[in-house]
């Protein structure tokens, strides 16, 4: 029905208008049956989910469900909750005035009841925007029931002159005054068992008690709970009279492949303008930098039940990007492109969002991060160059002979962090079996991602353990494993 909020300003003239009253649950169900019919996407921007956490959310949208969103650090979890407004009317109406967003056909303050009941069809109404109908908590052990509910307020009954007896003391909390609101609880276990229990009788029947008021206030609200699945053992839990009150319990996850977490890195990545054109960033490099994310996910070395946020990548790409940038700047040029040796830079944005088990504690957060980047660059390696296995027979020939008898042969090769891009192509272009391994396997690749491949290469042969990398303060150096001992003998 489309209304002129503009010049329905009172209750007599929405009455006329025909507008009917309709819970905040119905609303969102309408409006989802609606989108799905005219195969509108309701959650976009949002990868990963298409065949399993949104159809779930849609089943509990559907059947007027109250959600509780289980998972771990990162996975969107809050993103879906704030896409639901998205699914509200544009506009509801609201009495003038209310604290707790009154429908002016179904009054149930004492406020807006007393009012309807002064002016009639005279008395004055607004117009509330989707967008403000949605209230978030961060559940802290220092959340009382009073901020969630409400108490009596001493300053309000002196004001007023009114006995404590009065209800007009009242000082509604978060939720009552997110009526027929979308209202979200983050991280719900961290929430005291004693505040937990106060939502019961909201979920179930709607009412609120304060301070022995008893107040019947049947409450319209969508509730979306959120959970990290180590909270209920690591910090606190969800009392199970809760949890049997929330409709539907769903599990969210990670990204699955590396393409759809491109995507999100790509999407929620806060890079400046200027920051995207100076800097070239091969796909090969946007490939390996999620790697670390998923290595990171099955490493011995890091807390599996904590999660490796999507942030991760997020993040880490930021660092590389701004690694690239400021050897761009301290060369003096106007662009340049990611080598694999920028991927040092992502270190900081790695360390702090991964918790470590004992052994990565005897590694150190920076070690760990090496490895990740290493166990990236081994994953990736195959498939762009032959596998290199790990027992060969002996004397056998293998495709990197040639590329490995020049380093036996030579002094070792240096890549400096502060080359300049003629600098950096010129010292991997002299490096002649490097070349012809790159024409024999990867000729289709362009000439401006050819040198991530080179790099990637020698990297590669790194981590199988065929070459040597020692990082020294101006940039890598790559030796043969055992030519130069052997060389000094």
């Amino acid at each position: 029905m489309q209304l002129n909020y503009k010049e329905i300003i009172t209750l007599g003239q929405l009455k006329a208008s025909g507008y009917k009253s309709k819970s905040i649950k119905d609303e969102l169900r309408d409006n989802l049956v609606e989108g799905i019919k005219s195969g509108k996407e309701t959650f976009a921007g949002v990868w990963g989910y298409e065949n399993s956490v949104i159809p779930q959310l849609e089943r509990a949208i559907l059947s007027r469900h109250n959600i509780n969103l289980l998972g771990l650090r990162g996975q969107a979890k809050t993103r879906l909750a704030r896409l639901m407004v998205n699914l509200l009317d544009e506009f509801i109406p609201v009495v003038s005035g209310s604290e707790i967003n009154d429908d002016p056909l179904i009054p149930m303050s004492r406020y807006a009841i007393e009012l309807i009941k002064e002016k009639g069809d005279d008395a004055p109404i607004t117009w509330l925007h989707r967008d403000e109908r949605f209230y978030e908590k961060l559940a802290t052990p220092d959340v009382t029931v009073a901020d969630l509910i409400g108490d009596v307020d001493p300053i309000k009954a002196a004001n007023l002159k009114l006995s404590y007896a009065d209800d007009r003391v009242i000082h509604f909390g978060m939720i009552p005054r997110a009526n027929r609101c979308i209202f979200v609880i983050n991280e719900l276990p961290d929430l005291q068992a004693r505040i937990q229990v106060s939502l019961f009788n909201i979920l179930q029947e709607g009412d609120i008690q304060i301070r022995g008021f008893k107040l019947r206030l049947p409450l319209d609200l969508q509730f979306v709970f959120t959970a990290n699945p180590e909270d209920y053992t690591n910090r606190g839990s969800i009392v199970t009279p809760l949890k049997d009150r929330i409709g539907s319990q769903i599990l969210t996850h990670y990204p699955d492949d590396i393409e759809t977490a491109r995507k999100i890195t790509e999407q929620e990545s806060r890079l400046d303008l200027r920051q995207s054109d100076a800097v070239y960033v091969p796909d090969l490099a946007k490939d390996l930098l999620e790697q670390i994310s998923f290595e990171a996910r099955d490493s011995e070395y890091v807390d599996a039940k904590s999660g490796v946020s999507a942030r991760t990548s997020i993040t880490a790409f930021e660092n590389l990007l701004s690694t690239a940038e400021r050897r761009a700047l301290v060369t003096g040029v106007d662009k340049t492109m990611v080598r694999l040796s920028d991927f040092l830079g992502v270190i900081p944005a790695i360390t702090g969002k991964i918790e470590l088990v004992y052994e990565g504690e005897q590694e150190g957060a920076d070690g760990v991060a090496a490895i990740l980047i290493d166990d990236a660059v081994k994953t990736t390696f195959p498939k762009y160059f032959p596998k290199i296995n790990k027992l060969e027979k002996k004397g056998e020939d293998t495709p990197y002979d040639e590329l490995l008898h020049w380093f036996f042969q030579g002094e070792g090769f240096e890549l400096l962090d502060e080359y300049t891009d003629e600098e950096y192509k010129r010292a991997l272009d002299d490096i002649p079996a490097l070349n012809q391994l790159l024409k024999e396997y990867q000729p289709e690749v362009s000439k401006e991602d050819s040198y991530f491949l080179k790099e990637l290469l020698l990297w590669g042969l790194v981590a199988y353990k065929k070459l040597n990398k020692h990082r020294f303060e101006e940039g890598y150096q790559f030796k043969d494993l055992y030519g130069s001992f052997i060389n000094g003998i």
